[in-house]
């Protein structure tokens, strides 16, 4: 009886510690050191008593996860250093990645010097060098260089990436770039270092695979390196749900211990008097997690690697101790291990993905019998993943895949069975007899070839692709409890109800504004604009944010993502102010994603899309809500650049909304005159808040009562400028900078003047995000208090 309950309360105690380090990332400050060590200590107690375990192990789980996050978030660069020049010494951590524009790597910081005196800093910064890194930059390399540095900081938007939060998960302390100076140098090499093997293996199979693209995808199945994949192909990828199998899954691991196995028995077989020195059956386990560990390394070490190589150890020490031990249990041991080594793994998207995927995997598919038991247990399985992942795939990432499971079914055996063995067989060539590579490399290139034609394919079908508006994180939690109920065994009664549970992830109440209101949001881009306005039955997009050589495209990254979670599914009108990168970069993204929207510009000539010139005079309507455009006059054929922009006056029957481009005082009077007297306004402050712009003359006339700054953290341009930053107070308006408070939600009912009911930088708060400017943040206080307990607990 008793062994029976031990995986029971092997389950239960993961669980509870997970519950623990949960409610750490649920705060919006981490608790103070002494109450970490107060709940530690109380945590160890309550282990001792029996009825009180699982509190122990919950109040554990959190003093672990808030002693290690705050000891993460001590490590980032102190605010006083931001925008300073630090000489620092380190080596390349990872693969480097080669741009047209630069040279992305992390560097592993070992010493840090300003002005001559020692720094405390230490860790993982993320660095840029511009303008032609040397060649002789490579993966295990010492540095030294000179970098200008700031903390990790993200854009903030409905949907958006957390980019902090990432920060945290990985480690990274700071991001800058190399300063060009005499005293940046190689140090040297480090002598052992998996990552230069990678990069061998990594250009071993490029100079090997005639194809570009062929050579990028066999590359990322059997190391992990993805860097020769592009936007595109994530693209491809996410439309038929296989991200997961692109790069390294799990279950590729488990090919890799399989082929440990294999050898063993080989071994075995071959030399039985092995047997006489130790059992095959005690053999296997290790094998196979010598061999999926020796995998695990070249690929990179990813969550979902450690993840099966935790478990595999786990089935290992079990069987040299010689316990049984089911699924159940064996996954809850290696929770209980990853929590152990890294508890703010829980903050990665694969961690979840991972773990759910493989405890409903458990759960639905039980012992299956017959000859096409594998087809059967293939096919039930990607209907598992497909239902049981797509409420964290909605709350992750914003969108799910209806042809995932069917695409699955194909890439799954191609790319586990016969992609990634024939890599393996291709690196262990590489590393013995480089000439004997070249036959599985070509197998593979070949399979790989046709098995991406095909999921091009499919990522053009319907559904490939399904955006949801963004919910509440408790929707999640709901459908992940519908999920099980619908997979509970068959006797369970009413299981079809668990699809109830899935209702408010998949339709939340988004109430649209009434007639004669409107709403926009002010996306954060940083350095550019990017406004959508909302009707009660339309939409409309000024402005796209850029697009730069390293391919990072807002429209994209930003745009797209707050659109698609404000559950915006049709664009009517897509503005595109003027030509310059920081405003219409994005929009060939943009268009494609909407391709029926009417466009305009000040600009048309200067973009890469197709549209219509703006019109002073031009006007409509929509929903009790008038639209006027108020520039590029005409009469202005002279006018090129910042004062060609597309000048949009939004009125609704208590407020209006002035979006204005990059207009200088030039022409600031005209658009003055135009907008005339009216409703309270608001204000998009013209060209980034510019000292060229936004004259006494303008804010005289229009007296706007909120101005909103798009511009970006810590910009080189200054902006906005602080005489136009005093200009906007005098007057009394409210001014806001989405720098300091990511996307900003401005609401203009029809009975009430416009106001800000939302800043999305305060709205996402949670205890990783960087503060706002000129106000103490919660992470501060957290990070001293995390201090006191890092140095009593060492």
């Amino acid at each position: 009886m008793l062994e029976a309950r031990r995986p029971i309360v092997g389950v239960c105690a993961a669980i509870a510690a997970l519950c623990g380090v949960l409610a750490v990332h649920a705060l919006p400050a981490l608790p103070s050191g002494v109450l970490v060590l107060a709940l530690a200590g109380l945590g160890a107690l309550a282990l001792l008593l029996p009825r009180l375990r699982l509190l122990g192990w919950l109040l554990l789980g959190f003093a672990w996860c808030a002693w290690h996050a705050g000891i993460a978030l001590d490590a980032r660069l102190p605010s006083e250093l931001e925008g300073r020049d630090v000489l620092v010494a380190g080596t390349v951590d990872g693969l480097p990645l080669r741009r047209d524009d630069a040279t992305r790597f992390v560097l592993r910081i070992e010493q840090a010097r300003l002005d001559g005196d020692d720094l405390p800093l230490r860790g993982r910064v993320r660095v840029a060098w511009y303008d032609g890194a040397p060649e002789a930059l490579a993966a295990c390399d010492r540095w030294q260089l000179l970098l200008r540095l700031k903390r990790p900081r993200g854009l903030v938007n409905p949907g958006g990436f957390d980019a902090e939060r990432q920060a945290l998960e990985r480690g990274i302390v700071a991001v800058g770039y190399v300063r060009e100076a005499e005293v940046d140098r190689r140090l040297g090499a480090r002598a052992a270092c998996i990552d230069r093997l990678r990069e061998s293996i990594a250009a071993g199979i490029a100079s090997r695979v005639t194809d570009a693209h062929d050579a990028a995808l066999l590359r990322a199945f059997a190391i992990g390196d993805t860097r020769g994949l592009e936007q595109g192909d994530w693209e491809v990828a996410r439309a038929n749900g296989i991200p997961h199998l692109i790069a390294i899954s799990g279950f590729h691991v488990g090919v890799a211990g399989l082929f440990g196995v294999a050898l063993a028995w080989s071994l075995w077989a071959a030399c039985p008097r092995l047997g006489l020195r130790m059992p095959y059956p005690l053999v296997r386990a290790p094998a196979a997690l010598l061999a999926a560990s020796l995998y695990g390394l070249l690929a990179g070490g990813s969550l979902p690697t450690v993840r099966t190589l935790a478990m595999i150890a786990v089935v290992a020490a079990m069987r040299f101790g010689r316990r049984g031990g089911g699924g159940p249990h064996t996954l809850a041991l290696a929770l209980l291990a990853i929590l152990a080594v890294d508890p703010l793994a829980t903050l990665a998207p694969g961690f979840w993905l991972s773990f759910v995927g493989v405890a409903f995997l458990m759960l639905a598919l039980g012992p299956v019998r017959g000859r096409l038991r594998f087809l059967r247990e293939l096919g039930l399985g990607q209907l598992v993943m497909t239902i049981a992942l797509l409420p964290l795939s909605i709350a992750f990432f914003g969108e799910a895949s209806l042809v995932g499971a069917l695409s699955n079914l194909v890439a799954v055996p191609v790319i586990s069975f016969v992609i990634v063995p024939l890599c393996l067989l291709a690196v262990i060539a590489l590393l013995l007899l480089p000439a004997a590579a070249m036959l599985p490399l070509a197998l593979a290139a070949a399979v790989a070839h046709v098995q991406w034609w095909l999921l091009e394919q499919a990522a053009h079908w319907p559904g490939a692709h399904w955006w949801l508006p963004e919910s509440e994180p408790w929707t999640a939690a709901l459908a992940i409890a519908g999920a099980l109920w619908l997979f509970l065994p068959r006797a369970t009664p009413a299981r079809l109800l668990g699809l109830l549970l899935f209702v408010p992830l998949l339709w939340p109440s988004r109430p649209p504004p009434g007639a004669g209101a409107f709403e926009a949001l002010v996306i954060d881009v940083g350095q550019g604009l990017s406004v959508l306005v909302r009707t009660r039955g339309h939409a409309l997009l000024f402005d796209a944010g850029a697009r730069y050589p390293s391919d990072f495209d807002l429209g994209d990254a930003a745009v797209l993502p707050a659109l698609h979670a404000l559950g915006v599914d049709r664009l009517d009108r897509f503005v595109i102010s003027h030509g310059d990168n920081d405003h219409a970069g994005g929009a060939a993204t943009v268009a494609r994603a909407f391709p029926a929207a009417a466009r305009a510009s000040g600009e048309p000539g200067r973009l890469a899309i197709g549209a219509d010139a703006c019109r002073a005079g031009e006007a409509w309507e929509w929903d009790g809500v008038r639209f006027a455009m108020l520039g590029p006059a005409e009469a202005a054929a002279d006018v090129r650049g910042n004062d060609r922009s597309c000048v949009l006056l939004v009125e609704g029957r208590a407020g209006r909304l002035l979006l204005p481009g990059d207009i200088s005082r030039r022409v600031e009077g005209d658009v003055a005159g135009a907008a005339g007297a009216g409703p309270p306004l608001a204000i998009i402050v013209p060209h980034h808040g510019s000292r060229s712009s936004s004259s006494p003359a303008l804010l005289a006339a229009l007296h706007p009562v909120i101005a909103v700054v798009s511009a970006g953290w810590r910009n080189r341009f200054h902006h906005p400028a602080p005489d136009v930053s005093a200009r906007y107070a005098a007057i009394g308006a409210v001014l806001v900078n989405t720098a300091d408070a990511g996307a900003v939600h401005l609401a203009f009912p029809a009975d009430a003047p416009p106001r800000i009911v939302a800043r999305e930088r305060e709205r996402q708060w949670h205890y990783w995000r960087e503060g706002m400017r000129g106000s103490p943040a919660p992470v501060a206080a957290a990070s001293t208090s995390s201090q006191t307990a890092s140095a009593a607990l060492l």
